[in-house]
Order: structure tokens, then C-alpha cells, then sequence
């Protein structure tokens, strides 16, 4: 544009000594010499005019290079971010449900010990009570008394001495069997266990467990909302069970899973203000820490 104006002014000027030298008496040497002069300033600018276009265009041809570089360079950094984003999407996936795995398998270890305890309190009590049936019957045999009948077995059925054959298999032995294959990942055979354990010894001690046990393979399942109709009937059909805890804070968990987020945190809120201090407890603060919700009072 400067260069227009530049070339316009001296177009101006040359007219204008044309115009002037046709109007006044110049003698003819002087205006010769004035248009050479003038010539040679506009053969100048011309000049000037075109080294400018070229140094605009090399700069331009510059500038369009380096803003394509850095749309490249931009779109490539895009690229790599979204990678990086993915993977970092993958590698929490992934966590995730590893730490479910470690967590489903730390807690059949911890049953593991809790039912090796209270299987060692039940023998101590049956050794106690076989002691005193021994002491009944060799009183009544000093007394002169006839035998009593046999005395119950360990799982509480009847010797085999004609009253009806004992169970296949021992409630203690079906459990451990159950609870092996879930730990193991065989997720189906420990189900049909479970379920056999149910049928057949529903007062047991550990009929919740394997009420629990039931939710946590339709869980590891993808099975979220058959999970939790389980984990429900743990804290419905056995409140006094230690699994209730646990199957409260699956259900919550299970309830995340299929995008119940609000009944889900108001279920952990709940874990953590029925049992303070408790795993479960520490498991539901850091859940709803992870979903962003405002940690539940303690």
C-alpha cells in the first residue's frame, strides 16, 4: 500500500512538470534534462518497488512455512496427547480391575482364617462334648446300665448303624471346596458349590458367606445388577452376618458400575457411617474420593 502511494505521488509530480513545463516558456535543454532526471527516479522506484514485492513474497513464503510447521507440529502433539490419554485410560482400567481381583482374593483369604477359626472353635466344642458323652457312658456302664444309643457325628447326622446313610459330603468340605474354585476363578463350578452349600445347610454358620460369595461371582461376572440382588439377600436374610458390611459396599459398588452414581454414593455414605472404622468404611471413603464426591462425615 505504501509503495502504491509512493508510485502515485511521483506519478502526481511527473504530471505536474509535465503540465508546468507546457505552460511555461522552460527552454528545451532544461526540460530534457528534467525528464531524464524524472525517468531516472521512476526507472528507481519501479526498481524499488519490485525488490519490496520480492522481499514481501519471500517473507510471506517464509511466514506461510512456519505457520504450516507449527499446525504440523500442533496436530502431532495432539496425536500423542489423545495417545497418552488413552493410555492412561487403559492403565486405570486395568488397575481397577486388578485391585477388584486383589480385593475379591484378599477377602476369600481372610474367610479362609475366619472360617479355619471357627472351625477350630466348633471341634473344641465337640471334643467337649464327646468328653462328657464318654464320661455318661462309662458311668452308666459301671451302674450296669445298657449303652446309649451312637452318638452324633462331627456334622451332626447320625453314625451309620442302620438309621439312614450320612450326607456325600460334609458342610465344612462342600464350603472349602466352593471357596477354593472362587479364588481360583472358576467362577461357575464355585456357583453350582454355593448353591449346593444353600440347599443343604441354609442355617449353617456360613450360609451367608455363601450367599456373598454368590454376588461376588455374578460381580467378577459383569452381572452387576444379579450381584446385587444377591448382596441384598445377604443383608436381608442374615443381619447379624460380618458380610454385611462387605455386601453393602458392593452393592454400591455394583450400583457405580451400571451408572446409578447417585444411589451408589449414597451407599457408601452409608458404609461409612453404619461401621466406622472398618475396611469397608476406608474402601467407601476412598471410592467416593475417586467419583468426586465430598467425603462422607466420619
Amino acid at each position: 500500500m505504501r509503495t502504491r502511494w509512493i508510485v502515485l505521488g511521483l506519478g502526481v509530480l511527473f504530471l505536474g512538470a509535465v503540465v508546468g513545463s507546457a505552460l511555461s516558456p522552460t527552454p528545451a535543454g532544461a526540460i530534457s534534462k528534467e525528464m531524464i532526471q524524472l525517468q531516472q527516479s521512476v526507472d528507481n522506484l519501479t526498481q524499488a518497488q519490485q525488490s519490496l514485492r520480492s522481499a514481501v513474497d519471500s517473507n510471506s513464503a517464509t511466514l506461510r512455512t512456519l505457520v504450516q510447521q507449527s499446525l504440523d507440529a500442533m496436530n502431532q502433539m495432539h496425536g500423542q496427547m489423545a495417545l497418552v490419554e488413552k493410555t492412561v485410560q487403559e492403565v486405570q482400567a486395568n488397575t481397577g480391575a486388578r485391585i477388584d481381583t486383589m480385593t475379591t482374593q484378599t477377602q476369600g483369604l481372610s474367610d479362609n482364617v475366619q472360617d479355619i477359626q471357627a472351625r477350630v472353635g466348633k471341634l473344641s466344642q465337640q471334643m467337649n462334648d464327646i468328653q462328657g458323652l464318654l464320661q455318661s457312658i462309662d458311668g452308666k456302664i459301671s451302674g450296669g446300665s445298657a449303652p446309649p444309643a451312637a452318638a452324633p457325628s462331627a456334622d451332626g447326622a447320625a453314625s451309620d448303624n442302620g438309621g439312614g446313610a450320612p450326607p456325600p459330603i460334609s458342610a465344612d468340605t462342600l464350603y472349602q471346596n466352593a471357596l477354593r474354585d472362587f479364588t481360583g476363578g472358576k467362577y461357575d463350578l464355585a456357583r453350582q458349590e454355593f448353591s449346593d452349600y444353600l440347599a443343604n445347610f441354609p442355617s449353617n454358620d456360613l450360609a451367608s458367606n455363601a450367599q456373598f460369595y454368590l454376588g461376588e461371582i455374578d460381580y467378577a461376572q459383569g452381572n452387576y445388577k444379579v450381584a446385587i440382588g444377591a448382596y441384598v439377600k445377604v443383608m436381608n436374610q442374615y443381619p447379624r452376618s460380618f458380610k454385611v458390611a462387605a455386601s453393602l459396599l458392593k452393592k454400591a459398588q455394583a450400583e457405580v458400575k451400571l451408572g446409578q452414581k447417585q444411589a451408589g454414593i449414597r451407599d457408601l455414605r452409608e458404609v461409612v457411617r453404619k461401621y466406622p472404622g472398618s475396611d469397608e468404611a476406608r474402601q467407601a471413603q476412598a471410592r467416593l474420593h475417586e467419583l468426586g464426591a465430598p467425603p462422607a462425615p466420619r
